[in-house]
């Protein structure tokens, strides 16, 4: 835990942007300190505002004074458990919620989704899923933005989010890419930062977000998304990055 907790907080924190907005709030309440210490740590480093909350009492109080834009929420907090506290904040209104719990029985997750849960984190985790996972719910969960006329591109690649097209440029002449609905998710959200590395949990948060899928599936995918550029004339993209996860690159 203490190693985990140092390498969250030796990287410099990012500047935010449009991904990560630096005005949306999220509510831990968690009672071990060091597992918020470490959210806190992760949730800033992408740009995301935080406050934190010990038992049940304090989580009702600071989610009624603060309005969060999501709260992390443990099960198994002093005062008010998390079912008591989730029960409360549906009935108050529909803000996203993640329980956060070291249960991994499914009667346990079947009740917090009942219940109103948007989604379920099983202890010990990934902080960088845990991440992920808040990103996309809190981009499910946003007002519907039209997005108009929005090209991505680098190298021979354009990928039009308004068309949903994908297309490799060859001079004037154009390929469009034959992809299936989570390539093309893939290739988009590689194509926005083309020198980032993200990680399989990340990529498979943000990109399968309604699926159970296990983290192989998204090498699955890649493998895919990789095979088609190649026949399109782009070979290796994406590009892999051992024991980490994919980046686009530069493609030519």
């Amino acid at each position: 835990m203490e190693t985990a907790l140092r390498n969250a907080l030796d990287p410099p924190m990012p500047p935010a942007s449009a991904d990560h907005p630096s005005d949306r709030l999220v509510l831990i309440a968690e009672d071990e300190p060091d597992i918020v210490e470490i959210l806190v740590a992760y949730l800033r480093r992408s740009g995301l505002r935080t406050a934190s909350a010990s038992d049940g009492e304090d989580a009702l109080m600071k989610h009624r004074t603060l309005r969060p834009d999501l709260v992390l929420l443990d099960v198994q907090m002093p005062v008010h458990d998390g079912w008591h506290v989730l029960r409360e904040i549906r009935h108050r209104g529909d803000t996203p919620v993640i329980m956060l719990t070291a249960m991994d029985q499914d009667v346990d997750k079947l009740t917090g989704l009942r219940i109103g849960a948007d989604d379920y984190v099983v202890k010990p985790f990934n902080p960088v899923e845990v991440v992920a996972r808040v990103e996309a719910v809190l981009r499910r969960t946003a007002p519907t933005r039209v997005e108009t006329g929005i090209r991505l591109t680098s190298g021979p690649l354009e990928v039009d989010l308004d068309r949903h097209t994908a297309t490799v440029r060859q001079g004037e002449a154009g390929h469009v890419l034959d992809l299936t609905l989570t390539e093309f998710k893939l290739l988009a959200h590689l194509l926005r930062q083309p020198d980032r590395v993200f990680g399989r949990a990340e990529l498979l948060v943000a990109c399968l977000p309604e699926g159970d899928a296990l983290e192989r599936t998204v090498d699955s995918h890649i493998s895919k998304l990789r095979r088609k550029l190649e026949i399109a004339g782009v070979p290796g993209v994406p590009d892999s990055v051992r024991g980490v996860g994919y980046r686009l690159g530069r493609p030519r």
